[in-house]
């Protein structure tokens, strides 16, 4: 029986809707959200209703969740505050802390509580990498042929090892990790979504990368079934079937512009620093080389599988950013145009440029 479940990083999208699905739960006696900043629904600005969430500001870095879980007498913990990006008021060392120090607090409170029953913590199969090297399908059991040296990527593998070190120490706690592959929907804003919504997608030349995504409704019903069901261990959550980055482009009418890795990194960087998409090393990865992972214990755990394949998921996507179609065939040439001058320039220029006479 789930009697008190707290929730983090309500603050996002799919951390505000696990929060309200476990609250409209009858059987569910109490919801606790946390997060640094409240939710849309309760500062006023839309968005998912908290329906009988209760939000409590906490900073996971610091010590005040071992005081919120010991005072509601919190039996299961949701961890969803993993941050793929560095948000807007803070840069990689902020991001770092916080999923890893704060996945470090969290566990420890967790450890000392008393009542604690339950740990579901979202982690990503970003964990397995993304090389040459790489089998077709990644199963949990897979050692990733070159695992992740920095960023989003490294920080899940380390909360991973302390969420493992935890269920060593507290074996009557039952412990879940899921490793999501990329959400997709019509809610959904991150780094992958971004990237869909550009005017022009650049590509890395010679490479065509297999993608997985996890449609939103599914991960907020293997939430749900993680947080009110026993099911210890680490699972796979995916979408069925794959899409090819150039299956994505034609799907969301979207032009493509093929470009050296190099090239691509720099554009990336621009992106980045004009703000438009927050490309990773491990995104940039991604796009290259892809990856694939098996869902079958998933499957097996639950009786159940996620519903929406990964191909309907992303045009659910497309159709709610209204992608279909692309742009004026006028307004592409211009843009395309544009990039291409862009990267000539980049190629062209000179790798150790001669010093500024003064």
């Amino acid at each position: 029986m789930t009697h008190t479940v707290l929730v983090t990083g309500v603050s996002r999208h799919i951390g505000a809707r696990v929060a309200s699905v476990l609250a409209a739960d009858p059987d569910i006696d109490r919801v606790i959200g946390v997060d640094t900043v409240p939710p849309p629904s309760l500062s006023g600005d839309g968005g998912v209703p908290a329906g009988r969430t209760e939000f409590v500001r906490v900073d996971l870095r610091g010590s005040d969740i071992a005081q919120v879980i010991a005072a509601a007498d919190v039996d299961t913990v949701i961890h969803m505050s993993l941050l793929s990006a560095p948000p807007g008021g803070g840069g990689r060392t902020f991001m770092k802390e916080h999923n890893v120090i704060g996945a470090m607090q969290l566990l420890g409170a967790c450890q000392r509580s008393a009542t604690i029953r339950r740990v579901v913590v979202r982690s990503t199969t970003a964990v397995y990498g993304s090389s040459p090297h790489d089998p077709a399908v990644f199963t949990e059991d897979t050692e990733p042929a070159e695992p992740p040296g920095h960023g989003y990527a490294k920080d899940a593998a380390e909360v991973e090892g302390y969420v493992r070190g935890f269920a060593r120490r507290r074996r009557d706690v039952t412990v879940s990790t899921l490793r999501f592959a990329g959400f997709m929907g019509c809610g959904v804003d991150s780094p992958l979504t971004r990237y869909f919504t550009q005017p022009v997608l650049p590509t890395m030349l010679g490479f065509d990368p297999r993608l997985q995504f996890v449609h939103e409704d599914d991960a907020v019903e293997v939430l749900r079934r993680m947080a009110t069901e026993d099911h210890p261990g680490t699972f796979n959550v995916a979408g069925d079937g794959v899409l090819l980055l150039s299956q994505c482009a034609r799907r969301a009418g979207l032009p493509s512009l093929p470009v050296p890795p190099a090239v691509f990194r720099s554009l990336g960087d621009l992106a980045r620093r004009l703000g438009l998409v927050a490309f990773s090393p491990e995104q940039l990865r991604l796009m290259r080389h892809g990856r694939v992972v098996d869902t079958t214990r998933l499957a097996a755990a639950l009786g159940w599988r996620p519903k929406i394949p990964t191909a309907a998921a992303f045009e659910e996507f497309v159709r709610a950013r209204d992608l279909a179609g692309g742009l004026p065939a006028a307004m592409t040439d211009l843009l395309l145009s544009a990039v291409e001058q862009a990267v000539e320039r980049a190629v062209n220029r000179p790798a150790n440029p001669p010093p500024v006479r003064r």
